[in-house]
């Protein structure tokens, strides 16, 4: 497997979405293109994930450092992925890191294995730093203002947290809910995927801070719950027909998805949603090395691009 040659994306960049919280973006929301929180306050800042490579976490932690905060820090890991926790170390040794307790196992039995997926990736020195302080539920931290964290998993991961922000009504989603982007619930689970969608439509949240992708608006769950039913109707349709997962991605198509990133996902997604069908229990673990070798098949035998 070899990736296409393409250039790195921009840097990441700080918009303000309510008083003294702040998106961390990183166009175009690809592969490890992930988003960030920062939330300042109190005698310092709570900074919702970090980032996958040593210079993308080291802008990331420019960008809190110029906003002026105290120096406490305060990060939270919305799920164990690399892309949203390989930053941690940036923070230093003095830093909490709050995550959901499978989290923390996952991470550790995870490694440093997304590296291996984008050899060429410049990933630099990065590490995994496990998180310090984890709940099974639910936690609120009190640094400026209310955050409430929430497991809703298993959803993307067994181990999705949202940050919720009641006060100023703000969403930082994680990976539970994507913008412009196709969903990815292979180590997770569909239907728990949109059970969580149906938990955060109920906080009626005004602005959505999504792991990848634009800041956006509680719009964004409608177009994650249709294509997420039509991931159960593609993959029943195929358990009855024989097909396995790829077979049944390519013969369905994009459908009225192909505008979303990154649509190798759906092979995953189908595995996960074929195991379901056949009464899998969510989250259970499947062969992820084999089904990604399955994507980058459908890919054209490519390396879904990475510009991290």
């Amino acid at each position: 497997m070899s990736a296409p040659t393409t250039p790195v994306a921009p840097a990441g960049r700080l918009t303000e979405v309510a008083d003294g919280v702040y998106a961390f973006t990183q166009p175009n929301g690809g592969w490890c293109l992930n988003n960030a929180g920062v939330l300042v306050g109190g005698d310092g800042a709570v900074v919702v994930d970090t980032a996958a490579t040593e210079a993308r976490a080291a802008r990331l932690r420019e960008a809190v450092d110029a906003l002026g905060a105290g120096p406490g820090r305060v990060v939270v890991n919305t799920h164990h992925h690399g892309d949203h926790t390989f930053g941690n170390a940036a923070f230093g040794p003095g830093t909490t890191v709050v995550a959901h307790e499978r989290a923390r196992v996952e991470m550790a039995e995870t490694g440093l294995a997304l590296t291996g997926l984008w050899p060429d990736v410049d990933w630099g020195d990065v590490r995994v730093v496990l998180p310090t302080l984890t709940f099974r539920d639910a936690l609120t931290l009190h640094q400026g203002r209310r955050v409430d964290l929430l497991h809703v998993g298993p959803a993307h991961t067994t181990n999705d947290v949202v940050a919720w922000l009641p006060a100023e009504r703000v969403l930082f989603a994680g990976d539970v809910v994507l913008s412009g982007c196709t969903p990815f619930n292979l180590m997770g689970s569909i239907e728990g995927a949109l059970a969580a969608v149906r938990r955060l439509r109920e906080l009626r949240p005004a602005t959505v801070v999504c792991g990848h992708g634009a800041v956006t608006g509680p719009e964004v769950f409608d177009p994650t719950e249709r294509y997420l039913r039509w991931v159960l109707d593609v993959a029943r349709h195929g358990v009855a027909q024989g097909w396995s997962p790829l077979r049944a991605a390519r013969e369905a198509g994009p459908g009225e998805f192909a505008d979303l990133l990154d649509p190798e996902r759906t092979v995953g997604n189908l595995h996960r949603a074929y195991d379901e069908v056949r009464g899998g229990a969510r989250g259970r673990p499947l062969d992820v090395v084999a089904i990604f070798q399955e994507m980058v098949d459908f890919n054209g035998g490519q390396l879904p691009e990475c510009r991290a």
